[in-house]
C-alpha cells in the first residue's frame, strides 16, 4: 500500500563558521545535549559526516574527517623530532592526537591535558575509534588548566602540541606570547611546539597573530597546512616552534596505515601559497 502524505523528519545542524558563512548537517540521532562547567556538549549523527562532537556550536570532530587534523598535528612533530620520548597534548580531551602519538615505539610517555573532563568523558562514550589511545600503558590523561600545569613542568617535554578550542574564554591564553613562553621553557633543549592556527580565509587576522606571537619567543617559526573539509573554509594551518630544531625536515618513517599524513605531504605542506605567505609577512597590517 502507498503511504500518501507521510510527515518526514527534517534535522539541520548549522555551524555559523563566520558572521557571514554556515555550515549545515543533515543529523539523524542526537546522542548528547548538555552544558559543562566550561562550555556545550553536542554529540550527534549525521547524514554526511558521521558522527559529530560540537562544542559551543562549533565542530570539533567528526567521524569521517577526524583524520586529516589529528595526523596533522601529530605526525608533523614526532617524524621531524629525533627522540619524542615525552610528549604533552594540550586539550584534545577527544583522544584523536593522543591515539596517533602512541603509534610510536619511541614514545616513552605522552600527558594529555585538557581542562573539560566531560569532553574526555564523550569522546570514550560515543567516539570508540578516536578515543581509543586514552587507556594506553603510555598515557596519562589529566582533566586541569593546562596553563598551570605547563608553568610547573620545566624542561620536561620534546613536543607538545597545542590542540585548542576557538581562542574565547577559557581558551584565549593559548594563543598569546606569555603562553608560548612557558611552553618554550617546558620544551627540553631540542624540542618542538605545534598549535592549530585556524583557517587563513576566515580567521587570518587570528592566524597570522599566532604566528607573530609564537615568534616572539621561539627563533624559528613555521606554518604548514592542510585540508580539513569540516572546519571554516576547508584549509587549515599549524604553526610549528622550533627550539633548536627545523621541523621540515622528515627524521623517520610514519607508522603504516596512516590516511592522510605520508613523507611526500610532511615536505609539502610547508610549500605556502603566494597568498599565505604574503599575510604572514605584512607584519605591520
Amino acid at each position: 500500500m502507498e503511504v500518501i502524505g507521510r510527515r518526514i523528519t527534517d534535522l539541520w545542524f548549522t555551524e555559523c563558521q563566520t558572521e557571514n558563512m554556515k555550515l549545515d548537517l543533515r543529523i539523524s540521532n542526537i546522542l548528547l545535549n548538555k552544558d559543562t562547567e566550561y562550555q556545550h556538549i553536542v554529540v550527534a549523527d549525521t547524514e554526511e559526516y558521521g558522527r559529530i562532537m560540537v562544542l559551543d556550536g562549533a565542530i570539533q570532530i567528526t567521524e569521517r574527517d577526524e583524520f586529516c587534523y589529528h595526523e596533522m598535528m601529530a605526525h608533523v612533530a614526532m617524524c621531524s623530532h629525533p627522540e619524542p620520548s615525552r610528549v604533552l597534548i594540550v586539550g584534545g580531551g577527544d583522544g584523536g592526537i593522543l591515539r596517533e602519538v602512541v603509534k610510536y615505539d619511541i614514545l616513552d610517555t605522552v600527558t594529555l591535558v585538557d581542562i573539560d573532563k566531560e569532553v574526555i568523558q564523550a569522546s570514550r562514550d560515543f567516539f570508540p575509534g578516536v578515543s581509543c589511545g586514552l587507556d594506553h600503558p603510555k598515557a596519562e590523561i589529566l582533566p586541569m588548566d593546562a596553563m598551570e600545569f605547563i608553568i610547573n613542568h620545566e624542561n620536561q617535554f620534546d613536543v607538545i602540541i597545542v590542540d585548542s578550542t576557538d581562542p574565547v574564554d577559557f581558551a584565549a591564553g593559548l594563543f598569546q606570547s606569555s603562553f608560548y613562553s612557558d611552553v618554550f621553557k617546558s620544551l627540553k633543549n631540542q624540542g618542538l611546539l605545534v598549535a592549530q592556527t585556524e583557517s587563513p580565509f576566515a580567521e587570518s587576522r587570528l592566524m597570522k597573530q599566532a604566528y607573530l606571537e609564537m615568534k616572539k619567543t621561539f627563533k624559528d617559526v613555521y606554518l604548514c597546512w592542510g585540508a580539513m573539509p569540516t572546519y571554516p573554509t576547508g584549509m587549515w594551518t599549524y604553526t610549528i616552534g622550533g627550539k633548536n630544531l627545523n621541523p621540515k625536515t622528515s627524521l623517520r618513517t610514519p607508522p603504516t596505515g596512516l590516511k592522510y599524513y605520508s613523507e611526500a605531504i610532511h615536505k609539502h605542506c610547508f610549500t605556502l601559497p603566494a597568498f599565505l605567505q604574503e599575510i604572514i609577512e605584512q607584519y605591520n597590517a
